[in-house]
């Protein structure tokens, strides 16, 4: 199977234990030819991966953002523009109005945050953007005015309030929205149309002349399950969850342990080509 492109999640996959691309890792990406698609998949926003890309010296590449919400192609047209609605946001926001959950509103390019606290300043540090300071109401108005949704709302809190959350949201808008317990403090609510998978057959679509079948995917979490099914050559980092790793075709090192660099090392060596 020849590969002609990667494809992979960002946190927990190709970052290392500092959350930064290591040494190994951008020394890989810089061996492989300058035409060979290196596209990022993950529930971030566009800026938070840009500065990803221009670290291993690849940009601009197409994005896939907000789990697939929000596609970019290389030059920045919009291919995939899907997001919950003005009344589901509402109904999330009324939900944890008398709890501690910490809510943040993206939408396109802009992140919104209501509150200075413990929460959105961790966000700011680990994906290095910054947001927007607007309360959630003037953000509702604004969209509202603008027939805009938001591509993700990212829940933050207490485990026993984030479960409780998300048993709220599955039994009534199961059908409506992914849920993704991302870890137990966070809960990344997304479209139930899209998913990293439709994204990428997007920019395949838009961009390039092969397939699928010719990417290798990288991913650790639930929401790279469809992208690890999808692709010719699926890898589930070690660390995954075991439901990826079910549906990977190869099991790599733990993203601490470099295991995206590893695989694609092997490739190159292989001239890229995997498989039998």
């Amino acid at each position: 199977m020849e590969i002609k492109a990667f494809c992979s999640d960002i946190d927990g996959t190709l970052l290392n234990a500092a959350r930064d691309l290591s040494p190994r890792l951008k020394s890989v990406v810089a061996d492989l030819p300058v035409d060979f698609p290196v596209i990022l998949a993950s529930s971030r926003m566009p800026d938070a991966m840009r500065h990803l890309l221009h670290d291993m010296n690849r940009f601009p590449q197409p994005l896939i953002s907000y789990n697939g919400g929000y596609v970019l192609s290389a030059d920045g047209e919009v291919l995939e523009d899907v997001s919950i609605s003005i009344d589901l946001v509402t109904k999330i926001l009324r939900l944890t109005q008398k709890t501690d959950i910490h809510v943040s509103l993206y939408q396109g390019e802009n992140w919104y945050e209501e509150k200075d606290d413990y929460w959105s300043q961790r966000e700011a540090r680990n994906t290095k953007v910054q947001y927007t300071w607007l309360s959630s109401k003037e953000v509702m108005d604004l969209w509202t005015k603008n027939s805009l949704g938001a591509h993700k709302v990212m829940c933050m809190g207490e485990s026993n309030e984030m479960a409780w959350l998300f048993g709220e949201l599955h039994s009534e808008h199961a059908l409506d929205l992914h849920l993704y317990r991302s870890s137990e403090t966070y809960l990344e609510i997304a479209p139930r149309a899209i998913s990293k998978a439709t994204g990428l057959r997007k920019i395949l679509e838009h961009s390039y002349d092969f397939g699928m079948e010719s990417v290798v995917a990288f991913g650790d979490n639930y929401n790279d399950i469809d992208l690890i099914q999808s692709v010719g050559w699926g890898v589930a980092v070690d660390n995954a969850r075991m439901e990826v790793k079910a549906v990977a075709k190869e099991i790599t090192y733990n993203n601490k342990e470099d295991g995206v660099a590893a695989t694609l090392e092997k490739i190159r060596d292989l001239k890229f080509e995997v498989g039998s």
